[in-house]
């Protein structure tokens, strides 16, 4: 099971997208506080559907209490400032992959020293970053592929129709 962290997050409608994310691949959601919403705020449950029985969600009133709970994990820092492609990690069952608030990204404070394991999302040199809940998808599929989608349900079935019933 992957991790997925958010650092101060601060639009429901985000939050929900990456809890419905989280639900349908089996990533437990780690969110730090402050938050820029109330977690009952309802465009936080819209975004995510029917989805939060599916999905564990831990919370915490700041980054080192994560790491506290967690000393040998191994945290994969996403930010637009990183020299090292997303792609080029080399994701294990287990690892976090920390995303900052929307306005800022994540503190530098939190980068520095991490250099090693912070990653980029490459992009058009004009744009300045990608939606968040983009953002998890990318990284966190790309880490689903690295560990061969282990647990995660791969083919999908059509059903037969009658060309009579199909309208064209």
């Amino acid at each position: 099971m992957f991790n997925i962290v958010l650092v101060e997050p601060e639009i429901p409608q985000n939050a929900g997208n990456i809890a419905r994310t989280c639900a349908a691949t089996g990533t437990r959601l780690h969110m730090i506080r402050p938050l820029g919403f109330e977690v009952s705020d309802k465009y936080l449950k819209r975004a995510g559907l029917d989805y939060w029985n599916l999905v564990e969600i831990c919370y915490y009133d700041s980054f080192a209490e994560l790491q506290a709970k967690y000393p040998s994990g191994k945290f994969y820092y996403f930010t637009t400032k990183a020299r090292h492609r997303h792609s080029d990690a080399r994701f294990e069952d287990g690892d976090f992959l920390v995303f900052g608030k929307e306005t800022k990204g994540l503190p530098e404070t939190l980068l520095l020293g991490n250099e090693k394991t912070c990653l980029r999302i490459p992009m058009f040199e004009k744009a300045r970053s990608l939606n968040l809940s983009n953002s998890v998808a990318v990284a966190l599929y790309e880490a689903l592929r690295q560990t061969d989608y282990c647990g995660l349900l791969e083919a999908g079935e059509l059903h037969e129709h009658k060309w009579s019933e199909i309208e064209v």
